[in-house]
C-alpha cells in the first residue's frame, strides 16, 4: 500500500514542468541522436557535403542524406506553423516526411526540421538558408515549438501533427469552429482543413482546398465540394516555386498515419522509462532490492502502454475510405515502398489496398523504425510477445478480430522475415 501510494503522489510532485523534461527522459537537456546531428559528424569529418547554391538546392540536398523522398511533397496553407506571417493560401508551406524525418520550408523563410531521435522522440530545428557558403550549417534546435509539438496537440510527449482547421481567406484558423489532430481513426470528411489535397476519392468530401467563412451566428460555411477530386494546383495558386505541383491524397494519409503511430510510440516508451525510474527510486526509498523488470503498477503500466502500441500498429478503428476508394500519384507510392523490407514471397507492410482501407497489411511499418526496435525492452517484449498471439490467432481478446485469417497470417510471414527482433 505504500508503495501504491507513493507512485500515485509522485507525478503530482512534477506539475510546475512536463514530464519529459524531468529524469529519466530529459529531453531538452539531452544530446540528441538523429538524422541532423549525424549529418553534421559526417560533414565534420569530411564524408558528407550539402550542395548550398541555394535554397531549394540545400533543401533537396537535405531530402537525399535523411532519406526523404521529394515526391512525399505535401502542402499546407493555414497559418499552423512557426512562421504564420509567411504561409497563405497563395504561398503555402510544403512539407517532405521520411520514417527519421520531416522537414518544412516557407518561401523566403527557415527550413524547418523535426528529426526522430528514439528515446527522446522528435527534435525540432531551424536552419537558416541563407548563410554564407564557408560558414558551416546551423540547426538551432528550436524549443519554442514545444507550444503545440509538446501540449496540448500531443499525448503529453514531444510529437508530430497532422491538423485539421477551418481555414479563413488569410490561412488563420476560425478558432470558434475547434480543430481536429487526425489520425487513421479520423473520418474522411473531417481531414485536410487548410491543406492541399490532389488526388481522386469518387463522391466523398474532405475539408481540403477550400476556404471557410464564418458567420454572425457562429456557424461555418465551407464549401467543400469545389475542392473534391482536385488533381491540379494551378487555379489555386502559383506552384512554379514549387518543386511538384501536387499535395497528394495518398502521401496525405501516411503522413497522418506515421506522425499519429510516432507519438503514441513515444508516448509507451516515455510512460515505461518513468514507471521503471519511479520503481527504481522507491524501491530505494523504502528499502527493498530493486528489481530490473517492472512488478506491481510499473507492470500494469507497461501492459496498457503495450496494448496502446498495438492498438496503433494494427490500425484499430481505422477510418473506412470512400466507397470507390482513393487514387493518388503512383510515383509517391513507388518511392515510398522502394526500400521496404519484404518477405520472401515479396510482400511488405507498405503495400498499398486504397480500396477500403490505406494498407494492404494492417501492421504498421512504423514497427521498422528506430523509435520501436530501440523502444524499452520490457515494452517492447510486451508488445511483441502479444502481437505473436494476436498473429497466431490465440488472443482470445476478440480486440483485433477484424484481421482475417489470412491477412494475419502474412503479416506474420512479413514479420518473421523482415523484423530484426521479430516474433518466432
Amino acid at each position: 500500500m505504500r508503495l501504491l501510494l507513493l507512485l500515485t503522489l509522485l507525478p503530482l510532485l512534477a506539475v510546475a514542468e512536463e514530464e519529459y523534461e524531468l529524469p529519466p527522459i530529459r529531453y531538452s537537456a539531452t544530446q540528441p541522436k538523429d538524422v541532423v546531428q549525424d549529418l553534421l559528424r559526417r560533414m565534420q569529418v569530411g564524408k558528407a557535403q550539402v550542395n548550398r547554391t541555394d535554397t531549394w538546392t540545400l533543401l533537396r540536398d537535405l531530402l537525399k542524406h535523411f532519406h526523404i523522398p521529394e515526391e512525399s511533397q505535401v502542402l499546407v496553407f493555414s497559418k499552423t506553423s512557426k512562421q504564420n506571417d509567411r504561409i497563405t493560401p497563395q504561398t503555402p508551406r510544403v512539407i517532405y516526411f521520411g520514417e527519421e524525418a520531416y522537414v518544412g520550408y516557407t518561401l523566403g523563410g527557415s527550413i524547418e526540421v523535426a528529426a526522430v531521435d528514439p528515446h527522446l522522440g522528435p527534435i525540432f530545428y531551424l536552419l537558416e538558408p541563407e548563410t554564407e557558403p564557408e560558414k558551416p550549417l546551423q540547426f538551432h534546435r528550436d524549443q519554442s515549438c514545444m507550444s503545440c509539438h509538446g501540449g496540448p496537440f500531443t499525448p503529453g510527449v514531444p510529437g508530430v501533427l497532422v491538423r485539421s482547421v477551418f481555414p479563413s481567406a488569410s490561412g488563420h484558423p476560425i478558432l470558434s469552429q475547434g480543430s481536429t489532430v487526425v489520425d487513421s481513426t479520423t473520418p474522411f470528411s473531417n481531414r485536410w482543413g487548410g491543406w492541399y489535397v490532389t488526388g481522386k476519392h469518387g463522391s466523398a468530401l474532405h475539408r481540403g482546398n477550400v476556404i471557410a467563412t464564418e458567420n454572425a451566428d457562429n456557424t461555418c460555411d465551407m464549401p467543400q465540394e469545389q475542392g473534391a477530386n482536385i488533381t491540379s494546383l494551378t487555379n489555386f495558386f502559383d506552384t512554379r516555386p514549387y518543386p511538384r505541383a501536387s499535395s497528394d491524397i495518398v502521401a496525405l494519409m501516411v503522413l497522418e498515419h506515421q506522425t499519429a503511430t510516432q507519438n503514441v510510440l513515444t508516448k509507451a516508451h516515455h510512460t515505461a522509462l518513468r514507471a521503471l525510474h519511479m520503481q527504481h527510486s522507491l524501491q530505494k526509498e523504502l528499502g527493498e532490492p530493486v528489481q530490473p523488470q517492472p512488478v506491481g503498477t510499473a507492470q500494469r503500466i507497461i501492459s496498457h502502454s503495450a496494448e496502446d502500441v498495438l492498438d496503433a500498429l494494427l490500425f484499430k478503428d481505422e477510418a473506412e475510405l470512400p466507397e470507390g476508394g482513393i487514387e493518388g500519384d503512383e510515383a509517391f507510392q513507388a518511392a515510398f515502398a522502394q526500400e521496404a523490407p519484404r518477405s520472401a514471397d515479396g510482400r511488405s507492410l507498405k503495400d498499398f489496398q486504397l480500396l477500403n482501407r490505406l494498407f494492404k497489411y494492417r501492421c504498421s511499418y512504423m514497427i521498422h523504425s528506430r523509435t520501436f526496435t530501440q523502444m524499452q525492452p520490457h515494452l517492447k517484449q510486451a508488445v511483441l510477445t502479444r502481437l505473436e498471439a494476436i498473429l497466431k490467432g490465440e488472443d482470445t481478446s476478440e480486440r483485433y478480430d477484424y484481421l482475417g485469417e489470412s491477412e494475419r497470417k502474412h503479416i506474420r510471414t512479413i514479420l518473421v522475415e523482415t523484423l530484426k527482433t521479430s516474433t518466432k
